[in-house]
Order: C-alpha cells, then sequence, then structure tokens
C-alpha cells in the first residue's frame, strides 16, 4: 500500500514522500523500516522520489514499512538554479530534514526500532552518509555511488580561480562523507559502478576503506545509474540485514 504523504522541515516548509507499508499491515513481531534518498540525474525520469518505489513495494511484501522523500535536489533545476555560497547551510539543513524523515517513519504503527536501514544513491549516499553518523536509530545503511567530499559535486561546471576552489574544499570538507562514513558502526553495504564517471575509483575505494566492519563492498559492471544486479544485491543483503520474511 502506498500513501502520499507530508511532514514538516527545519525551516517550516512541507515535504513530500510515499509512505509504503505492506497491504496486510505489521506482523506482531513487527515491520522493518527504510528510509529511501533518491538520486540527482536530470535527464531520468525517476530523479525523485520515485526512484525506489518499485523496490519499495516489493520489499513491504516481506515485512518494511519505507519511507521515500523529496529532496532539495528533487528539483531537476535545483544545481544549476541553486546559490552556492549556501551550500553549507542547505547541506546541514538537507541533514536535519533526513532525519525528521526518521522521525515519520519510526512514528508508523508497527515499526521495529531494532531494524531500521537507509538507502540512498548519489546525492542520497553522501548525505546519507552524515544520517547515519550522527543519528543512531540507524541500524543497517546501503550506500551507493557516492563520492568522498560534497565539494567534487558542487564544483562540477563552475569555473573559479584556484583560491576560490580552494575556498569551496574548505567550506564544505567539515561535511566531507569520508569524514562520517567511519563514525558508523552498523552494518553497511557500498555499492559502486566500474563506468562511473562521477566517482572514480580512488574515491569509492577511500569510502570503502573507510567504513566499519560489518561492511560489505561491491562494485558492479555500469555506470552511475547501477544497474538490475545491484538491486537484487541490495535486496538480498538488506533481507538478511534486517531478517525479513
Amino acid at each position: 500500500m502506498v500513501r502520499d504523504v507530508r511532514f514538516y522541515g527545519e525551516s517550516g516548509t512541507s515535504i513530500g514522500a510515499y509512505l509504503v507499508e505492506p497491504s496486510t499491515g505489521c506482523p506482531s513481531t513487527g515491520c522493518a523500516g527504510i528510509l529511501f534518498v533518491h538520486w540527482l540525474e536530470p535527464e531520468a525520469s525517476n530523479s525523485n522520489r520515485t526512484q525506489f518505489l518499485t523496490e519499495a513495494k516489493e520489499l513491504a511484501g516481506r515485512g518494511t514499512v519505507s519511507l521515500l522523500v523529496e529532496t532539495m535536489w528533487s528539483d531537476k533545476e535545483w544545481f544549476d538554479k541553486r546559490n552556492p555560497e549556501r551550500d553549507f547551510d542547505s547541506s546541514v539543513e538537507q541533514v536535519r530534514n533526513l532525519r525528521r524523515a526518521l522521525d515519520v517513519l519510526l512514528a508508523q504503527p508497527g515499526v521495529d526500532s531494532s531494524r531500521i536501514a537507509y538507502v540512498g544513491h548519489d546525492f542520497g549516499m553522501m548525505y546519507g552518509a552524515l544520517v547515519i553518523a550522527v543519528d543512531p536509530r540507524v541500524k543497517v545503511a546501503a550506500l551507493q555511488a557516492g563520492t568522498s567530499e560534497l565539494s567534487d559535486w558542487f564544483l562540477l561546471g563552475r569555473k573559479l580561480s584556484p583560491e576560490t576552489t580552494q575556498s569551496v574544499k574548505d567550506t564544505l570538507k567539515p561535511l566531507a562523507p569520508i569524514r562520517y562514513v567511519p563514525r558508523f558502526h552498523g552494518a553497511i553495504l557500498l555499492q559502486f559502478g566500474t563506468k562511473d564517471p562521477y566517482v572514480p575509483p580512488a574515491k569509492a575505494a577511500a569510502l570503502a576503506n573507510a567504513a566499519n566492519e560489518p561492511k560489505q563492498i561491491r562494485y558492479y559492471d555500469c555506470g552511475h545509474a547501477m544497474n538490475a544486479e545491484a538491486k537484487a544485491d541490495r535486496d538480498q543483503w538488506l533481507g538478511a540485514a534486517l531478517k525479513l520474511r
């Protein structure tokens, strides 16, 4: 069962989400909860909260309640029209809004607070690294196709002087995913494409090496969008990590 819901973000803005639940309700032992956070790809039709919808429906049949949220990059024009001077502040606000999404997920009847997962792709992965590090409610994380520094992507397409470029890197460094991945001590799955133009092998390896055990690191013969094999592996891994039926 899919419901279209809304909740308030930190600044009072209304945030849309899909709440996906088992059609028969949660069993007496409770449902695992999953927060899904989508990627940014302006040319893709699923560069929004629909990205993981089919997957969430399938997992609901195995006993999960999922929340698939809008983000600041749900607007396909966000990257080009944003104010780069606010990248740090907007990033902090985005992390806080994802934690509010966890509030909503955990408030659902039957959700087992000991079985909460975060799944994120691209920016969803990078901001997820921060969320899972600072929010102990997340026990399991599956992250795909992110890089180690926010500035890697926030500098894309910007023609800046070397001094200004370094200033951007310095400003965003406190929010670098590679600083936060080691702070998570739950089960983690990291997935990367070997043909991903946005995530160089060295960046993927750095994140993989930074993660704590228990971890699974998997590479696929694909680009940034990942592929069906990655989805199948992720669902199998989530099933075991969340003890799904």
